[in-house]
Parts: structure tokens; C-alpha cells; sequence
């Protein structure tokens, strides 16, 4: 009962300071006088009442006319810049000349290659020739070569890069695509209209841009590389086919 009568007392109390509130006048905190019960409420404003006595349907009310926390927009997602043109830009080809030649021990349509193209070390290259070469007429031999492919093993060889060569229709006839005598060892090949970084290793492979861009690779009537009919250039001049293969792939 001790209890119950303290709680009591604070409950009425709290409604007492409530209503006290709710019609903005002050009462003495330790006596609800008649004065302060007869007390005039004129010019005074009255704030809106809220419910003395909360039951479900008025917390539910309540809770429904409260503020709306605003949501925080989600940022979106950043987006990537817009897919990149896939051309001929896109490929790191070099000028380049083979300093050494085998023939691969295990498949007998590829020579081995270490070529020089400007870097610390040569690359280690494998290509499928020896159908149109012997080993003795590589050495020495200038050449471009398509720089930027991941290595990837050719029957054991770790082959690093690629050597560009022009094919008539049915693949009877290869050349290499030899650049001037006179362009440097290393430099990139340009082509006019085409500028930009090339893509790294990986991209080249992900976006299959090989793909997109070898249709459009063509010799002329002159034997002068082409991409979209615009030549391949060094410093020097144009690259050609070794032996002015036309019209070829």
C-alpha cells in the first residue's frame, strides 16, 4: 500500500503539471492553490492540447501527426564514364626485330622468338610460321609486334605478345608486316585520326577488343597496312607486307 500511495501521488502530480502545461499558466510546484485555480486565462495562448490519458488509438494518432524523419536519399552508385571506343588506338604495336630464333621442340608449326622492342629484356614470343619460314630467315628479321596481351603459355612456351603478319583469304600465302628500315626499335605505331592511350592487358582481353578491331586491319593495292583504309606509320613511313601481299587480312 506504501507503494501504491507514492505511486499515486507522483501520477497525479505529472497530470496536475500536464494540464498546467497544456493551458500555459503557471502553478506553484508545491501547492495547487485556489488562486492559481481561479486564475484568469484571458490573452493568454493556448498551445494544442495533447491527450492527458494516452490509449492506443490516441498514441496511434499521436504517432501518425508526429514529424516525418526524413529519409536520407540514397547517393546512387558512382557510374563509370561511358564505354570507351574500341579502335585501333586501343593496341600497343611496336616496332620490333628478332634476335633470336628456335623451333619449339613440341609443336611443329610454331617457332620460338626473343625480340627486341625497346625494353629491358626482349619478349619471348611464339608464332605459327614455320609453315611459310625457315628458322635462318628470322634472326635479324624487323617486324611489329602487338605489345600489350597477357602472357600465355603455347604448348609449354610462355609467349608474351604477338607478331603482326598479313594473310591472303584462304591462309596460303603469310608475310610479316615489316616497318621501314629506318623507324626506331621500340616506337609505337601510329595511325592518323586514331590517338589515345592503349588499353592495358587485361582490357584487351575482358572487352575482346581483338574482335572488334582485326576486321578492319587490311593491306591496300600497295601492300601498305591499313586500318579502316588509313596506313599504319612510324617515324619513318608506312609498314607494309614483306613481299607487298595486297589486299590481305
Amino acid at each position: 500500500l506504501s507503494t501504491m500511495k507514492y505511486s499515486t501521488t507522483f501520477f497525479f502530480a505529472s497530470v496536475a503539471l500536464a494540464t498546467q502545461a497544456t493551458l500555459a499558466f503557471l502553478v506553484s510546484p508545491h501547492t495547487f492553490s485556489r488562486a492559481a485555480l481561479v486564475r484568469t486565462v484571458e490573452n493568454i495562448q493556448l498551445t494544442r492540447p495533447s491527450p492527458l490519458f494516452m490509449g492506443e488509438e490516441n498514441a496511434v494518432e499521436q504517432e501518425n501527426n508526429a514529424p516525418k524523419k526524413q529519409k536520407k536519399k540514397k547517393t546512387p552508385p558512382a557510374t563509370e564514364g561511358e564505354t570507351p571506343v574500341i579502335d585501333v588506338s586501343k593496341l600497343d604495336i611496336r616496332v620490333g626485330v628478332i634476335t633470336k630464333a628456335w623451333e619449339h621442340e613440341e609443336a611443329d608449326k610454331l617457332f620460338c622468338e626473343e625480340i627486341d622492342i625497346g625494353e629491358a629484356e626482349p619478349r619471348q614470343i611464339a608464332s605459327g610460321l614455320r609453315a611459310y619460314y625457315k628458322v635462318e630467315d628470322l634472326s635479324g628479321q624487323r617486324v611489329l609486334v602487338l605489345a600489350n596481351l597477357k602472357t600465355r603459355k603455347l604448348m609449354g612456351f610462355p609467349s608474351h605478345g604477338m607478331v603482326m603478319c598479313a594473310s591472303n583469304e584462304d591462309g596460303s600465302m603469310v608475310e610479316f608486316v615489316e616497318p621501314p628500315v629506318d623507324a626506331k626499335i621500340g616506337e609505337r605505331i601510329m595511325v592518323e585520326g586514331y590517338d589515345g592511350e592503349p588499353a592495358s592487358e587485361n582490357q584487351v582481353i575482358k572487352k575482346k577488343m581483338l574482335n572488334d578491331i582485326f576486321p578492319d586491319l587490311k593491306t591496300n593495292a600497295d601492300g601498305v597496312v591499313t586500318y579502316k583504309a588509313v596506313p599504319f606509320l612510324t617515324s619513318a613511313g608506312p609498314c607494309v607486307a614483306q613481299n607487298g601481299l595486297a589486299n590481305a587480312e
